[in-house]
């Protein structure tokens, strides 16, 4: 099993489907990068380490200029978390490090199926070694927020995709697929019968609780935290809003109390799960949580896509500054009545699909 380490949703996809296959008695080994790494390393015994390729990022977040001048160019790059300069290899050479790193292991492992969560380098070598292959992905053809640079890359993928047994979506079927915008036209890109809507990977069963705080969970590499914390902190501040803000880093344990903002490090599952339940508003960066109304705040164009469905569907609000994150606070509150009846209709057709029991199930029929 193969993951992207560009945002951790690869990996949490893959840790939940690797334990069910694993506690199914099948062998599995994972490959990864970076963060995505050191969690699966937590986990599982066999996992190996594969060059990460990543966007180029600082304390704004992802610089699409810099990103694709990074392509081709190594760039200068200060590192927050080390204190230090660094230089940030090209996304080319990362790329080929990558493919061999995956050659060279997996070559040793001579796997049945490689299944693959967003790494279209394992993707490329199943296709040229003609090992079976499953692809589990929520963007083909994004169309928010995406750059017509990278048009010609999807279609290099597509190609891929074409060869594989199966792709996977974990999310809804339509009408209400949370994706649908970074999906693009099954049909014309020619893969529609190997297309499976699973469902979520996530519990979508609606939770009550007490409706008692604000909860914004952020998460991502560096400079998508730090970008969010900036937007999201001094506007829950100044609103006075009793909030839950998880900052994402793992290394710190201590507690912040700021005015009515309760600031933590890092939570557990379990913790997240509870100050879930007891909120009334989510904050989040556009993936494919949907059990309380929302505000989106997109750092990458597939979230956008996301966040732009969601408000279609009336279950959230789309902001990019603390201008329109204020007014969103006021919407949500002056029309919560609407939003939490938009949001229990999403989750009742949510609820009829299982995603992970969905995807081991095809898994394991092939």
């Amino acid at each position: 099993m193969c993951c992207s380490e560009i945002g951790l949703g690869h990996v949490y996809r893959i840790m939940s489907l690797g334990k069910k296959l694993i506690k199914n008695g099948h062998e599995v080994s994972f490959f990864s990068g970076g963060k995505a790494f050191q969690l699966l390393q937590r986990e599982f015994k066999d996992v190996n380490y594969c060059t990460p390729v990543l966007w180029y990022e600082n304390s704004r977040g992802i610089l699409t200029y810099a990103s694709l001048m990074n392509i081709l160019l190594p760039l200068p790059i200060f590192n927050i978390e080390k204190n230090k300069l660094e230089i940030k290899t090209s996304n080319a050479m990362e790329t080929v490090h990558r493919y061999y790193d995956l050659r060279q292991q997996i070559r040793k492992k001579r796997p049945e199926l490689i299944i693959v969560d967003g790494d279209i380098h394992a993707l490329r070598l199943a296709s040229r070694w003609k090992i079976p292959s499953v692809y589990i992905t929520n963007v083909i053809r994004p169309s928010h927020d995406f750059s017509p640079i990278f048009y010609p890359g999807e279609r290099v993928i597509e190609r891929y995709l074409k060869h594989c047994l199966k792709v996977i979506i974990p999310d809804n079927p339509p009408p209400y697929t949370i994706c649908e915008f970074n999906l693009g036209n099954i049909e014309d890109i020619g893969i529609r019968e190997k297309v499976e809507f699973a469902g979520s990977f996530v519990d979508t069963t609606p939770v009550q609780g007490h409706r008692r705080h604000v909860f914004a969970p952020i998460s991502g590499p560096y400079g998508t935290r730090a970008k969010l914390s900036k937007l999201i902190l001094p506007v829950l501040r100044d609103l006075k809003i009793r909030s839950i803000v998880s900052l994402g880093v793992r290394d710190r344990k201590e507690i912040a109390r700021k005015k009515d903002v309760e600031i933590h490090p890092w939570l557990s599952l379990e913790k997240r799960a509870v100050f879930m339940k007891n909120a009334k508003i989510i904050v989040f960066s556009g993936g494919h949580g949907y059990q309380k109304p929302s505000i989106c705040i997109p750092t990458q164009p597939e979230q956008t896509g996301n966040a732009v469905k969601l408000e279609k569907l009336n279950c959230s609000i789309l902001v990019r500054n603390q201008n329109e994150l204020r007014k969103a606070f006021d919407t949500i509150e002056s029309e919560s009545k609407e939003y939490n009846s938009k949001v229990r209709e999403l989750n009742n057709f949510s609820r009829k699909f299982n995603g992970l029991a969905q995807t081991v199930k095809i898994i394991e029929s092939l």
